[in-house]
């Protein structure tokens, strides 16, 4: 179950000595093809990491043939030397590959303002080149863990072909994308323009739907690549759909891996105007550190829930407003309703349920609470 399970890719992950630790921090992915068609997303951030400016260069002719991410440092805000930096890994895997840097998209994650160590990061592509392997994608996905508690993988199968994944994420998850890295793989034929669109369909209701803790990071990366090796073409609609479900799943691994949470809240907002206005509305109490704090201290707070709703411009009643929580509605036509203290909040996951009765939209967001060990974590560390 990694990115080296559909047909035409092999992976690699080593320790380039980027991580004090010791532990890999420099990843692999190649694409053999037949066919090298790709598509990417990157974050809505304007403040972009050197890998991001240099990789939306490389996704817009469609094609692209190895992805190389490194953990240990985010290359973003070092300069003239970092985005140097950047070029020379490229340079590098193509060498080793025999292809053009510009095929080349690259990826890192960890603190910002950190300069990555070029010498290491070159020599860290040497060993990743000669350790690929098909079954290289468990080690790859390893390799790219920062806060991470456990790795990222998924596999979604088709008919008579597959899409894999990796991703790394655990802290500013926010939409658009969220602090994370993602490689995709399929071994179907896709053109660039079939994988743009289904792509960008898959992440509005995956990774943007994701907003742990409202902050947007500069280094956010999803690419997919499509290897053709399978030679089966499937309908749009068909890889469209296991797309969303490969992304999906990811997203729902870096929702549980999510720093030092201990809830993990899926909010989803019923009968509204549009799908844009139930996204807001639920979005707006994910964003609410008031009813994350609550949901952590087991407190089922809908007052918390009302106050969200009313900060947004979606339409509806303030004074015909229903909240279930855990599925007990515990706010009817704006009023108290279901007994409060019927909810149990003890385990790990939360529903909240808010009917707008404006519409037919609806739309779920999923978030986490806000904890001690989240403020611990991001005391010390930041990405």
């Amino acid at each position: 179950m990694t990115v080296t399970t559909p047909h035409g890719f092999t992976a690699a992950g080593v320790a380039a000595g980027l991580k004090s630790t010791g532990a890999k921090d420099l990843a692999l992915v190649v694409n053999l093809g037949p066919t090298f068609d790709s598509a990417s997303v990157f974050t809505a951030n304007r403040c972009l990491a050197n890998p991001v400016l240099w990789s939306q260069e490389v996704v817009k002719d469609g094609t692209v043939r190895a992805v190389v991410l490194n953990s240990g440092g985010a290359n973003c805000y070092t300069g003239p030397e970092g985005f140097q930096t950047t070029h020379a890994v490229a340079e590098k895997v193509a060498e080793g590959l025999g292809i053009g840097a510009i095929d080349v998209v690259v990826c890192s994650t960890g603190l910002i303002g950190l300069a990555n160590d070029r010498d290491d990061l070159l020599a860290g592509v040497e060993a990743a080149s000669a350790a690929l392997s098909p079954d290289g994608g468990t080690s790859a996905a390893e390799a790219i863990m920062t806060t991470d508690s456990v790795s990222k993988n998924t596999v979604v199968e088709g008919a008579g072909w597959s899409i894999g994944g990796m991703a790394k994420g655990a802290g500013m998850l926010a939409p658009q994308l969220a602090t994370m890295l993602v490689v995709l793989t399929t071994d179907a034929v896709v053109p660039a323009a079939d994988l743009d669109a289904a792509l960008r369909a898959a992440t509005r209701v995956s990774f943007d739907r994701l907003d742990s803790d409202g902050c947007m990071s500069t280094n956010d990366t999803v690419t997919v690549m499509a290897s053709g090796a399978s030679g089966i073409t499937p309908t749009p609609e068909d890889f469209t759909a296991a797309l969303t479900q490969a992304c999906t799943d990811l997203a729902m691994q870096l929702l549980k891996d999510a720093e030092g949470a201990d809830h993990e809240i899926a909010i989803t907002t019923l009968h509204a105007a549009s799908e844009e206005e139930a996204v807001e509305v639920s979005r707006s109490v994910a964003r609410s550190n008031l009813f994350k704090a609550a949901v952590f201290g087991n407190d089922p707070n809908w007052g918390r829930v009302l106050a969200s709703i009313g900060t947004t411009q979606a339409q509806f009643d303030p004074a015909d407003l229903d909240v279930a929580m855990n599925g007990v509605w515990v706010c009817r036509q704006s009023t108290p309703a279901e007994d409060p203290a019927s909810v149990d909040l003890t385990g790990r996951e939360v529903s909240v349920t808010i009917d707008l009765k404006s519409g037919d939209a609806r739309a779920t967001v999923w978030t986490n609470d806000l904890t001690h060990a989240y403020v611990h974590e991001n005391s010390a560390y930041s990405s």
